[in-house]
Formats: C-alpha cells, structure tokens, sequence
C-alpha cells in the first residue's frame, strides 16, 4: 500500500505521468480539453494513493465507457438523446463518475487498516457507473420498449427512469465487466467479494433509475452529475456493508 507522503517521489512521479499521458493523448475524441486536464488530476490521486493497478482499472473503465457510448450515436444523436459533445466527457462527468472511488482512494491512505473496505467501496463504485453507462447506453439504442420504473408505464426512451430490459441486462454485463477487471487487477480478491461488488454495482443502477424517475425533473440542482455521485456513493456503502456483515 502506498502511504499518503508527499516526501517520497510518489506523488510527484504520479504527477509527472499523468500529465505526460494527458498530453500525448489529448487529442484523442474522448474527453474535452478541460475534461483531459480533469482526468489528469484524477489519475494522480488515483496512482499516488492506490498505484497502478487502481489506477489502470478506472483508465479501462472510462474507456469501456465511451465505447459504448459510441455504439449507435448517430441513431441517438438524430432522436436527441446522445451524450453531448460528441460523446466527449467534461469535467463534471469526470468527478460525478469518480468522485467517490477517488475519495475512498485517498481515505485508503490514512486508514490503511480498513484497506479491504476502502477497496471493495472503490471497485463498487465504478462497477456501478459502468453498469449506468451501459444500461443508460445500450438501452437507448437497442430497447425495443421503454418503462418507467416506478410505474411500468411505456416512456419514450432517454426519459429519466426509464428502463428496458435490453438496457437492463447490458447494466448487467456492465457491472460484471467491471467487476471481472478488479479481480484480474488485483484490487480486489475473492468469489464472494465479487459477487459483492457485482450485485451491489447492479442494485445502486436500479436505485438511480428511481432517483431519476422520482426526483430528477422536479429538483432543479439535481443534475445528471449529482445523480451519478449519489449512485456510486450507495454501491460503495452496499458493498461495503455486505462486506463488513458477509466476509
């Protein structure tokens, strides 16, 4: 585990990286240019305080990420429910994807025995958000019918709530990508500990989806942003009370 010091090279080593890969890849059509600078910062709480493997895990998950969000974008694009800007991340979508692993990232370095805990929230978190994109991605271009989830009435799809079950099942296969990549990272260990986070990434999805039905369109600061972080935040806090009754 590598300890929250600014005196050994370890910060300033997480530093120099990242932004050397921010500005070899800048230009690449995944992120705005403050989006970039963004994940810069990001990617070096990220290494400084969990190293490469953390780090690597949310590097495959922002790219898993906007490939999905590519599938079909012209199709979205002409019903008026595709991402902006192309499809490129800013900086809000940064922190309201990763906000919560990054804090858990940074709060693993002071409380370092209760690292496990720290990791299966982190893991969580982003299982989750991959689960949202994918569920949120697939469903809009490949959902042949759209329901609201508080009430199963048809919606047309991109409504906020609105849920498929091709969506549903892609929301799935996203938070078992996520979860299969730490596992295979080393973030996190074990069958159960798996299941922990797949299941607990999955059921923050579905509790967004209310979020969304119930509460987004009649709060008017209840942005996209926020409802992501408060997603991430309960798949961090489930698993983490899984973790702690279960393991």
């Amino acid at each position: 585990m590598i300890g929250f010091s600014f005196f050994n090279g370890i910060w300033l080593n997480a530093f120099l990286i990242n932004f050397l890969l921010i500005f070899l890849g800048q230009k690449i059509p995944v992120l705005t240019k403050k989006g970039w600078i963004h994940a810069g910062a990001l990617g070096t709480l990220l290494l400084g305080s969990i190293g490469w493997k953390g780090w690597l895990s949310v590097c495959i998950y922002l790219l898993l990420g906007t490939l999905v969000t590519k599938i079909g974008y012209k199709t979205k694009a002409s019903r008026g429910i595709a991402e902006a800007r192309g499809g490129k991340r800013g900086p809000v979508n940064v922190w309201g994807s990763a906000a919560t692993g990054c804090l858990l990232a940074v709060l693993s370095c002071f409380w370092t025995d209760y690292l496990p805990f720290f990791m299966v929230g982190f893991a969580a978190s982003f299982a989750a958000k991959l689960s949202d994109t994918f569920s949120s991605e697939i469903g809009k271009r490949f959902g042949r019918r759209t329901f609201l989830i508080t009430t199963l009435k048809p919606v047309s799809p991109g409504t906020e709530g609105a849920i498929s079950v091709e969506g549903s099942l892609a929301g799935l296969l996203g938070s078992l990508i996520m979860t299969v990549v730490m596992i295979y990272l080393s973030v996190i260990s074990g069958l159960y500990v798996a299941l922990i986070v797949l299941s607990s990434g999955y059921v923050a999805t579905i509790l967004e989806s209310y979020i969304g039905a119930i509460a987004q369109n009649k709060i008017e600061w209840l942005s996209n942003e926020l409802v992501n972080f408060i997603q991430t935040s309960l798949a961090a806090i489930i698993s983490i009370f899984l973790y702690l009754y279960l393991i």
